[in-house]
């Protein structure tokens, strides 16, 4: 299909999935401590605001001066882009009432706004967590989603994996409700090997996209991914 494509500004992973992003959809990125979540949203900012674009960056984990140190140390110069085009949100995922408007409320007006083409959230699993029943989590993530999506922005959102499972989220519900699910994981060929860090497109609505499972790198400076290369 020939759908607007949004670049995430990784190379290999764009390739994978046949350019970038669809314009307007939602991808979560799923995976475990160490894999990454926090640098590949970092990137898909920084390309955005490279090209001109509105971001919003909503952390309900690390303080906004981490977020913008952790940009700095990649040699990116924020300055010009805060509060300009550029906006660091830190919540506070312990006050419910608080976190709940303003992600539900706030942020959809916010978008509006500051005509915001792109979006973070991360991790959306904290906010799963604020609920206490699963068909309350069910009804009230579904409701949200569904309200993004008349904003017409990409959205990105990071969640930690299942303890058990690392191929689902924590609550086994994002990646339904998302139109492209990314899985970053580490694969351990033996005990006496390396370890190495591979990812996959699991799903991509309305998209063909690569199957395989690729090798990626963390880099200072960017992150690598191997898509002509395999994990052993």
């Amino acid at each position: 299909m020939n759908m607007e494509r949004v670049k995430v500004g990784i190379v290999g992973l764009d390739d994978m999935m046949g350019g970038g992003l669809i314009a307007g959809s939602i991808c979560s990125l799923i995976g475990t401590y160490g894999t990454g979540k926090t640098t590949f949203s970092l990137e898909f900012v920084w390309e955005g605001l490279k090209k001109g674009e509105s971001i919003i960056y909503i952390s309900l984990e690390e303080r906004e001066e981490r977020i913008l140190l952790y940009m700095r140390q990649k040699g990116w110069d924020v300055e010009p882009f805060l509060n300009k085009t550029l906006f660091v949100i830190k919540l506070d995922p312990t006050d419910f009432n608080l976190a709940n408007n303003r992600i539900k409320n706030e942020l959809p007006k916010l978008i509006q706004k500051v005509k915001a083409s792109r979006v973070v959230i991360d991790p959306i699993s904290l906010f799963e967590d604020l609920f206490t029943s699963d068909s309350e989590r069910r009804q009230e993530m579904f409701r949200f989603i569904e309200g993004l999506r008349d904003k017409q922005c990409t959205i990105m959102m990071t969640s930690e994996t299942d303890r058990d499972n690392v191929f689902s989220s924590r609550h086994a519900l994002i990646e339904y409700l998302s139109d492209t699910v990314i899985l970053l994981r580490y694969v351990r060929p033996s005990d006496l090997t390396d370890v190495h860090l591979a990812l996959e497109v699991v799903k991509m609505r309305m998209s063909s996209h690569s199957r395989e499972i690729k090798p990626y790198e963390l880099m200072q400076d960017q992150v690598l991914v191997y898509s002509e290369a395999n994990v052993f």
